[in-house]
This record gives C-alpha cells, sequence and structure tokens, in this order.
C-alpha cells in the first residue's frame, strides 16, 4: 500500500510562487474602484441638475484616484517606474491596458473634481475659474466612460495571473470587484452629500451591495478547492467583515438611508468599509493559496484525471 501523499514541493518552496505585492496594491483596488464608481455617479447627477451630489462625487473622484495613483507608485518604488508602463500599449495585457486608462482618467477625473474644490474658495480667479467650469462637464463625462474599464481591469489582471485563489475566481471576479466598487462609490456620498439630493447614491450603493454579494457566493461556488482559501486567516477575517458590513449597511441604505443624515452616513461607512475588506479578503486568499501547494496540486491532479476519464470512453458512432 502507497501512503497517502503530503503535499509539499522541492525543498519546502511553494510550487506557485506568491506575489511581491503588498498592502499598496490591495489598497489601490479599493481606490480605484472608488474612484470610477464616483466619477460615474458625479456624471448623472450633473446630467440630472444634482449639484450637491455632483459636487461630493467629483471629489471623491478626484481623491480616489490620487490615492489610487500614489499606493500604486509607492508599491512601485520609483515614479518613473509608472511612467515606464507607458511607453507601450498590448491590448492583451490587462496591466498595461489598465494603467493607460488609469493615466487618461486620472487627469480628466482630476480636471472635474478642481471645479468643484474652485467653486467652493472664497477668492477666485476669473479666467481660471471660467476655464475649469467649461472643461468640468466634458471631462467629468469622459471620466465616466471610462470608469467601468477602471473599476474591473483589476479583477481581470488578477484572475490572468498563475495565483490558484485568483484564477479560479476569473468568471465572477471582475463582477465582484464592479458592484464593490458602486457599493462604496454610494456608500462615500452618501456619507457626503444631504439625504434631499443623495437618492441615485443610495440606489447605486444598495444594488452594488445586493449585486456583489450574489457574485461572491456564485464566486465560491466556481472556484472549487481554492474557496477554503477565503475562509482562513487574515483572509478569512476579512471576508466575514466584509459580508458583515456590506448586509449591514444594504440594510442601513434601504431602512433608514433616505430619514435621517446620520443613518445615511453610517450605512454609507459600513459599505465603504465592506468594500475596503472584499479587496483585502480577495487579495489575501490568493497570497495564502500560493503559499500552500495542495491548492496547485490537488486540482492538477483533478484535471488529469477528468482527462484520463474522458479519453477511455467509446467513441460515439
Amino acid at each position: 500500500m502507497v501512503p497517502p501523499a503530503t503535499f509539499t514541493s522541492y525543498y519546502g518552496r511553494p510550487v506557485v510562487k506568491a506575489s511581491p505585492w503588498e498592502n499598496d496594491i490591495p489598497a489601490y483596488f479599493f481606490l480605484g474602484g472608488l474612484a470610477a464608481g464616483s466619477s460615474l455617479l458625479a456624471a448623472g447627477a450633473d446630467l440630472r441638475g444634482l449639484p450637491k451630489l455632483r459636487r461630493s462625487a467629483r471629489i471623491a473622484a478626484l481623491v480616489g484616484g490620487a490615492a489610487g495613483s500614489a499606493a500604486l507608485i509607492h508599491d512601485l518604488g520609483r515614479p518613473a517606474r509608472f511612467l515606464n508602463m507607458l511607453r507601450t500599449a498590448k491590448p492583451t495585457s490587462p496591466m498595461s491596458m489598465g494603467t493607460w486608462v488609469l493615466a487618461v482618467f486620472g487627469p480628466a477625473a482630476s480636471l472635474a473634481g478642481a471645479a468643484e474644490i474652485a467653486a467652493m474658495l472664497p477668492l477666485r480667479v476669473p479666467i481660471a475659474s471660467r476655464l475649469l467650469e467649461t472643461g468640468a462637464r466634458p471631462a467629468g463625462l469622459f471620466a465616466a466612460a471610462l470608469a467601468p474599464a477602471l473599476a474591473s481591469y483589476t479583477g481581470v489582471l488578477l484572475s490572468n495571473t498563475a495565483t490558484p485563489a485568483w484564477h479560479s475566481a476569473r468568471r465572477e471576479l471582475p463582477f465582484v470587484f464592479v458592484a464593490s466598487a458602486a457599493a462604496s462609490a454610494g456608500g462615500l456620498t452618501m456619507v457626503t452629500t444631504s439625504v434631499d439630493q443623495a437618492a441615485p447614491a443610495r440606489r447605486m450603493a444598495a444594488g452594488g451591495a445586493i449585486v456583489a454579494l450574489t457574485m461572491e457566493q456564485r464566486m465560491e461556488a466556481s472556484m472549487g478547492l481554492s474557496a477554503a482559501a477565503l475562509h482562513i486567516g487574515k483572509a478569512g477575517r476579512f471576508m466575514r467583515a466584509s459580508r458583515a458590513l456590506t448586509v449591514v449597511g444594504a440594510i442601513g441604505t434601504v431602512v433608514i438611508g433616505r430619514r435621517t443624515r446620520g443613518g445615511a452616513a453610517l450605512a454609507g461607512a459600513a459599505l465603504v468599509l465592506g468594500s475596503v475588506c472584499t479587496r483585502f479578503a480577495v487579495f489575501e486568499a490568493g497570497q495564502a493559496s500560493a503559499r500552500d501547494p495542495r491548492y496547485t496540486v490537488i486540482p492538477q491532479r483533478e484535471r488529469l484525471e477528468r482527462g484520463a476519464a474522458r479519453s477511455k470512453r467509446p467513441n460515439a458512432t
């Protein structure tokens, strides 16, 4: 009798090398999604004539885009490395396309946000204010057109790697990130906007939360063994916190979000924190699955066994 195999690798090294990324990257995933969702919300508020909601969402897109870019550059180590990534454009590379989307989205969202900040200043330079106001709407609409790509490409980027938990979630992960981005953007503007103009933000927040929770369940069902990585260690703690905060935030948005400013702020804050936890849960699950050989060895063995079984079947005549 051969004893059961132990899942080890040569010299105790993982079969798949874990990503060298640190916490800057999941923070960037969250901030980029927040900026994308906020720019969409700002464009809708602009077209519907909701100035308070437009201001809050545009400033959120500006801050989220700037902070996300800073987190990405900090992970790269030197700003020049980000610029070097713009030397080529490779349509088949999610990282290349995502870098270009971020590089184009950032100035557009910044111009729209700067116009809102300039309008709030006590001292205004007429020419500068006029230029900002003239360019704010086209810049905001252009940023909103790029928002779906910015919110989804990070999920595509992760699932395009060999990391078991990320690759096995390739069908649903981009949808999880987009829905979570919508929930966080709606939640943040619920915190910063008066209740009378925040109805679109509440709808985006509640809808994003429901879709995110649904797609997370579908993702786990399709991940196979790798789904276990979402429930252990740091990833498990982040995932449990994410679901609890998202559920509480969604219920709060529907029940009390339109009644009181305080209730809307609490529900919105829960959704924002839930979105943060979602990114960190997925990130930590991927890192854990890369370090443990069983997440690579067992699925490979199962695929080989299925392939062998199919090859033994008689051909239909």
